[in-house]
């Protein structure tokens, strides 16, 4: 996902906020967390499904973003799982793998290794590439729409049937990349409140296309709270989240709650469903709660890898190849990865806080 200064226009958020107001969670062998998902999937209604298609960014990727440019290609990505680098952007695990985990499947291949396992396509495929959003983002990856256009393209080859999808889950994930562009290309405080109409308006006309290609639930993640992430949080020794900014995430999915109500409206059944990853975000990040076994977050919004120098990040090396980095002694007790995505254990703690709300996925 790469976000890169996500919306620093302080006051024009307090006027979102006001019109937000009236457009109203690691153990990867805990046999018991299979037992429950097993129970969930046999005790909620005639649906479950077979296959996990993903779209989004690096909150869901899995490999697909190109080695020679994605730090999640570089060490120390990927120390706890699988152990090397392997294009999340995490130490670990991350959303989409927990929610493959639920499913009772594996995670789907990512999307640009699907000829190199053409046996495991029966489980679906991860379309996501980190840094990218529902429109352009300047980073030269497929954006929403074209990851969508690549599922079609294997629908029209016959990678995939009708009988394929209906037994199907889409994720749709969509993380800010678009507004840190959007900052970035110099965008107007008087067009925000416009753009970010116009990127959930795109993310339902992209939701419905999903839906009208025969895949029978669609699950959609909120936008997480933005100004609890260790790049905004790091002005105040990660000590507070920047509330302001957070007022920007709570305007976005106040109009994808309406869409989404709107999508659900026009459809037989609820095919459409919000994974509501801000609240996830902040129950776990507000929480005393154990989530790590023997563990607590303790200092929850500062990040385990962390640059060493300025103009650095997570994975940089200098001309002499030394670290300009250093990784937190263990990556469990800390909730965020690097400065915007989460650890392993972040994820499992938020996945815990919406295992419930999953269920949905078989009604």
């Amino acid at each position: 996902m790469e976000l890169h200064g996500l919306l620093s226009y302080a006051l024009f958020l307090l006027f979102i906020f006001v019109i937000a107001g009236e457009a109203v969670c690691a153990n990867e062998q805990d046999q018991s967390m299979k037992k429950l998902n097993h129970h969930h999937r046999h005790t909620y209604g005639g649906f479950r499904p077979t296959k996990l298609f993903v779209f989004g960014d690096s909150y869901a990727d899995t490999g697909n973003s190109p080695r020679s440019l994605a730090s999640s290609w570089k060490a120390p990505y990927g120390v706890t799982f699988p152990g090397k680098p392997a294009g999340r952007y995490s130490d670990g695990r991350v959303l989409s793998d927990y929610v493959a985990r639920f499913m009772g499947i594996k995670s789907p291949l990512p999307y640009k290794l699907r000829k190199y396992g053409p046996g495991k396509l029966r489980r679906g495929l991860n379309f996501a590439y980190g840094g990218t959003g529902v429109f352009d983002t300047g980073n030269l990856q497929p954006n929403m729409t074209t990851q969508i256009g690549f599922l079609q393209g294997l629908i029209k080859d016959k990678v995939y049937t009708k009988r394929d999808l209906k037994a199907s889950l889409a994720l749709v994930t969509v993380s800010g990349n678009d507004y840190a562009a959007y900052t970035s290309a110099g965008g107007s405080e008087q067009d925000l409140h416009s753009f970010i109409t116009r990127v959930v308006e795109q993310m339902a006309i992209d939701m419905k296309l999903i839906h009208d290609m025969g895949i029978r639930r669609v699950v959609v993640t909120t936008l997480q709270p933005i100004g609890c992430l260790p790049k905004e949080t790091v002005h105040s020794s990660y000590q507070q989240c920047n509330d302001t900014q957070n007022l920007a995430s709570k305007f976005h999915n106040g109009l994808l709650q309406q869409v989404v109500t709107t999508l659900n409206d026009n459809t037989k059944d609820s095919s459409f469903l919000i994974l509501d990853t801000f609240s996830g975000f902040n129950t776990v990040l507000n929480s005393n709660t154990v989530f790590t076994g023997k563990l607590k977050f303790g200092t929850p919004l500062k990040p385990c890898c962390v640059a060493t120098r300025s103009g650095a990040s997570c994975g940089s090396l200098d001309e002499n190849g030394k670290e300009l980095y250093t990784v937190c002694d263990e990556p469990k007790s800390a909730f965020f990865w690097d400065t915007v995505h989460p650890s392993q254990a972040g994820w499992r703690a938020v996945y815990l806080t919406l295992r419930s709300s999953l269920n949905g996925i078989y009604r």
